[in-house]
């Protein structure tokens, strides 16, 4: 059950979705709001607040609250697909490369970057955090730690996993080059080239690419735009296929932006479990939630130690220090083997600079900020987006992360629209990105992860104009 105040947003969201409340019709005041529910004034107002950063209500100057006009032309997004007949042979990385050589461009809008932008994020006092624990470091540390990665961060990490409940072996977790590293490691400690690997259906491109350069196949299970994988369909892909794996990404996933449910991550975590599929845990966006309290990652739900949970502070803390980890259960101690066969240990400075600043106790305060950064920067794309793009278009609406799936009227080319906005200065992620067999040719995924400079309304409004 959450708070007050997101139990009334809730509500209000449910009547717009079910036309109750229709687009252009004001809501009722903070004064008329109270007295109707019994709640206080500022109840209400956080309510209407977290309802205007999701795009769904605006405010106008002395004039009150309004849902948004442009609601009628959608409050959602395609449902899932069905599933695949037959499982695919992977081929996404020449087109991955192009889209992130984009992205590197300074002068280019990165509306397709994966990361958010930098100056969101506490560098001076990471860098601060950075030398003062590299003046205390013992130089016999910087070998002594290898493989699995500095004690402190360690300990720290495994504080963070106690507050849902989840209690890690001695060797956990094994921190890593990112959580590219730490995915890919746990994928190949699982699985044998030519085993079959479920994946989402649409799903993040770097699962794709660890599943191509380890000559695995993928069979897509439907992924709703909202409750994330169907249990239903990954069923049917199990009694078909009998994958070697899944990999999932339960909170806000990359690109649809979906939260699954705790009842659904219960079933799924139970259904794989008793079928004896290891589950690879994408969770570099657990901690960028909207609302109110973290959602359980599906390690929470683990028994029989087949989850084996992957993150990084990538995306939430530290871009570019490439440090993440792997909470892999059962299989840490082939996790650990591998990594010491490849890329032996992870950069010391980094580890001690991350460890120290969660030891200051900056992590949950500069967590709480970027969360309402970057709620304000979705729900002002997700408004711009349906004021300016054309009718037909549906846009998601997630609750937490910073990437907005957008799918365009049918007979969009959005590969073609890609190489038009590059033209124009502008990147973006286009659908057949996320998909083995190169579906979603209509859609794409818009990173809102970028303050607006005036760069990027103009971006939003140039696109329009090319679609």
């Amino acid at each position: 059950m959450g708070t007050r105040y997101e139990e009334l947003a809730e509500a209000i969201t449910l009547r717009i979705r079910e036309g109750q409340l229709r687009p252009g019709e004001k809501l009722p005041s903070v004064r008329q709001a109270c007295q109707n529910t019994h709640l206080s004034p500022s109840t209400v107002f956080q309510a209407y607040y977290l309802l205007e950063s999701r795009g769904l209500i605006e405010a106008r100057p002395r004039s009150g609250y309004y849902v948004c006009a442009q609601r009628a032309v959608q409050t959602g997004v395609q449902g899932p697909a069905a599933v695949a007949q037959g499982s695919t042979e992977v081929s996404v990385s020449e087109l991955v490369f192009d889209v992130l050589r984009s992205t590197r461009n300074a002068e280019v809008v990165p509306l397709g970057s994966a990361f958010p932008s930098p100056t969101l994020f506490p560098l001076d006092k990471l860098a601060r955090s950075g030398a003062r624990a590299m003046r205390h470091l013992a130089p016999a540390a910087l070998t002594a730690e290898l493989t699995a990665g500095n004690d402190r961060l360690r300990h720290a990490l495994r504080a963070r996993y106690a507050r849902h409940g989840i209690t890690l072996n001695a060797e956990e977790p094994v921190i890593t080059n990112g959580a590219m590293e730490a995915l890919n490691l746990c994928l190949q400690a699982v699985t044998r080239p030519g085993d079959v690997v479920a994946v989402e259906s649409p799903t993040f491109y770097a699962a794709l690419q660890a599943l191509e350069r380890l000559h695995l196949r993928a069979v897509e299970v439907p992924t709703d735009p909202q409750l994330g994988m169907d249990p239903d369909g990954l069923a049917e892909v199990i009694a078909r296929h009998r994958p070697a794996a899944c990999w999932i990404m339960p909170s806000f996933q990359n690109p649809l932006g979906a939260l699954m449910p705790t009842s659904r991550r219960q079933a799924i975590v139970e259904m794989l479990t008793a079928e004896g599929v290891p589950i690879i845990e994408d969770d570099v966006y657990g901690e960028l939630f909207h609302g109110a309290t973290r959602p359980h990652p599906l390690k929470a739900f683990d028994r029989e130690g087949l989850v084996l949970h992957c993150s990084s502070f990538s995306k939430c803390l530290a871009p570019g220090y490439r440090i993440g980890w792997a909470a892999a259960g059962r299989h840490t101690s082939t996790v650990l083997r591998l990594k010491m066969m490849g890329s032996l240990g992870a950069p010391v400075p980094s580890q001690l600079a991350l460890a120290d600043y969660m030891e200051q106790g900056g992590l949950d305060s500069h967590l709480r900020r970027l969360r309402l950064q970057l709620a304000q920067h979705m729900g002002m794309m997700r408004r711009w987006v349906l004021r300016h793009f054309p009718p037909g278009t549906t846009v998601s609406d997630p609750q937490g992360g910073y990437f907005l799936w957008v799918v365009l009227p049918a007979g969009t080319d959005t590969l073609r629209l890609h190489q038009r906005a590059l033209e124009h200065g502008i990147s973006l992620a286009p659908g057949p990105l996320f998909s083995a067999d190169h579906r979603f040719r209509h859609a794409l995924r818009l990173n809102a992860g970028h303050p607006d400079d005036g760069r990027v309304a103009r971006a939003i409004e140039t696109l329009a104009a090319l679609i």
